[in-house]
Protein backbone atom coordinates (compact mmCIF):
# COMPACT_ATOMS: atom_id res chain seq x y z
CA UNK A 1 0.00 0.00 0.00
CA UNK A 2 1.42 3.38 -1.02
CA UNK A 3 1.05 6.05 1.66
CA UNK A 4 -0.25 9.43 0.58
CA UNK A 5 1.51 11.38 3.31
CA UNK A 6 4.92 10.84 4.93
CA UNK A 7 6.94 12.73 7.54
CA UNK A 8 10.64 13.62 7.68
CA UNK A 9 12.89 12.68 10.60
CA UNK A 10 13.31 16.39 11.42
CA UNK A 11 9.56 16.85 11.61
CA UNK A 12 9.20 13.73 13.82
CA UNK A 13 11.46 15.35 16.43
CA UNK A 14 9.28 18.47 16.47
CA UNK A 15 6.07 16.41 16.66
CA UNK A 16 7.51 14.59 19.69
CA UNK A 17 8.27 17.91 21.41
CA UNK A 18 4.81 19.28 20.62
CA UNK A 19 3.12 16.07 21.80
CA UNK A 20 4.93 16.35 25.16
CA UNK A 21 3.52 19.86 25.64
CA UNK A 22 0.06 19.52 24.07
CA UNK A 23 -0.91 15.84 24.11
CA UNK A 24 -2.37 14.14 21.04
CA UNK A 25 -2.02 16.09 17.81
CA UNK A 26 -3.59 16.38 14.37
CA UNK A 27 -2.59 18.04 11.10
CA UNK A 28 -4.71 19.92 8.59
CA UNK A 29 -3.92 21.63 5.30
CA UNK A 30 -6.76 23.89 4.23
CA UNK A 31 -5.48 25.39 1.01
CA UNK A 32 -6.52 28.83 2.15
CA UNK A 33 -4.51 31.95 1.46
CA UNK A 34 -1.08 32.66 2.91
CA UNK A 35 -0.03 30.10 5.52
CA UNK A 36 -3.39 28.33 5.22
CA UNK A 37 -1.85 26.32 2.40
CA UNK A 38 0.83 24.99 4.76
CA UNK A 39 0.22 22.00 7.03
CA UNK A 40 -0.90 23.16 10.45
CA UNK A 41 -0.60 21.22 13.69
CA UNK A 42 -3.29 21.43 16.37
CA UNK A 43 -4.16 19.58 19.56
CA UNK A 44 -6.31 16.64 18.44
CA UNK A 45 -9.97 17.67 18.23
CA UNK A 46 -9.30 21.42 18.39
CA UNK A 47 -10.10 21.95 14.71
CA UNK A 48 -13.67 21.12 13.76
CA UNK A 49 -13.82 18.84 10.71
CA UNK A 50 -16.73 18.20 8.35
CA UNK A 51 -17.56 16.61 5.00
CA UNK A 52 -15.29 19.15 3.28
CA UNK A 53 -12.21 17.55 4.88
CA UNK A 54 -10.40 14.46 3.59
CA UNK A 55 -8.37 12.13 5.82
CA UNK A 56 -5.15 11.14 4.03
CA UNK A 57 -3.61 8.94 6.71
CA UNK A 58 -1.41 9.32 9.75
CA UNK A 59 2.08 10.69 10.25
CA UNK A 60 3.93 9.70 13.42
CA UNK A 61 0.64 8.84 15.12
CA UNK A 62 -1.17 12.02 14.05
CA UNK A 63 -4.15 12.12 11.68
CA UNK A 64 -3.54 14.25 8.59
CA UNK A 65 -6.49 15.99 6.91
CA UNK A 66 -6.77 18.26 3.89
CA UNK A 67 -9.66 20.28 2.55
CA UNK A 68 -11.49 18.45 -0.24
CA UNK A 69 -10.81 21.24 -2.74
CA UNK A 70 -7.09 21.19 -1.93
CA UNK A 71 -7.03 17.38 -2.20
CA UNK A 72 -8.22 17.64 -5.82
CA UNK A 73 -4.97 19.49 -6.62
CA UNK A 74 -2.70 17.20 -4.57
CA UNK A 75 -4.26 13.75 -5.10
CA UNK A 76 -1.63 12.76 -7.69
CA UNK A 77 1.28 13.49 -5.36
CA UNK A 78 2.86 11.95 -2.31
CA UNK A 79 3.27 14.56 0.40
CA UNK A 80 6.07 14.70 2.95
CA UNK A 81 5.68 16.91 6.00
CA UNK A 82 8.98 18.59 6.84
CA UNK A 83 10.10 21.70 8.72
CA UNK A 84 11.90 24.88 7.82
CA UNK A 85 13.20 27.76 9.88
CA UNK A 86 11.21 30.96 10.07
CA UNK A 87 7.94 31.87 11.65
CA UNK A 88 4.74 31.41 9.75
CA UNK A 89 1.67 33.47 10.51
CA UNK A 90 -0.71 30.61 11.24
CA UNK A 91 -2.08 29.19 14.49
CA UNK A 92 0.00 26.03 14.14
CA UNK A 93 1.61 24.86 17.39
CA UNK A 94 5.22 24.98 16.14
CA UNK A 95 5.20 28.69 15.23
CA UNK A 96 6.50 29.94 18.64
CA UNK A 97 9.54 27.65 18.15
CA UNK A 98 10.72 29.77 15.19
CA UNK A 99 10.02 27.01 12.67
CA UNK A 100 7.09 25.89 10.57
CA UNK A 101 5.87 22.75 8.92
CA UNK A 102 6.04 22.64 5.12
CA UNK A 103 4.98 20.18 2.45
CA UNK A 104 7.32 18.62 -0.06
CA UNK A 105 5.70 16.64 -2.84
CA UNK A 106 6.40 14.33 -5.73
CA UNK A 107 4.17 12.70 -8.33
CA UNK A 108 3.15 9.09 -7.76
CA UNK A 109 4.49 6.55 -10.23
CA UNK A 110 2.00 4.49 -12.24
CA UNK A 111 2.66 1.47 -10.01
CA UNK A 112 2.18 3.53 -6.84
CA UNK A 113 -1.14 4.93 -8.08
CA UNK A 114 -2.48 1.40 -8.36
CA UNK A 115 -1.60 0.74 -4.70
CA UNK A 116 -2.70 4.03 -3.09
CA UNK A 117 -4.01 3.94 0.44
CA UNK A 118 -7.69 4.91 0.63
CA UNK A 119 -8.84 8.34 1.78
CA UNK A 120 -12.11 9.18 3.44
CA UNK A 121 -14.24 12.20 4.09
CA UNK A 122 -14.57 13.17 7.72
CA UNK A 123 -17.85 11.22 7.78
CA UNK A 124 -17.49 8.46 5.14
CA UNK A 125 -15.20 6.51 2.80
CA UNK A 126 -14.27 8.14 -0.56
Amino acid sequence: MTKRVLVSDRAIKIIDQLRERHGELMFHQSGGCCDGSSPMCFPKGELMLNENDVWLGTIHGCDFYMSKDQFEYWKHTQLTVDITTGRGSSFSLEIPMGIRFVIKSRMFTDDEREELSPVRLASKEV
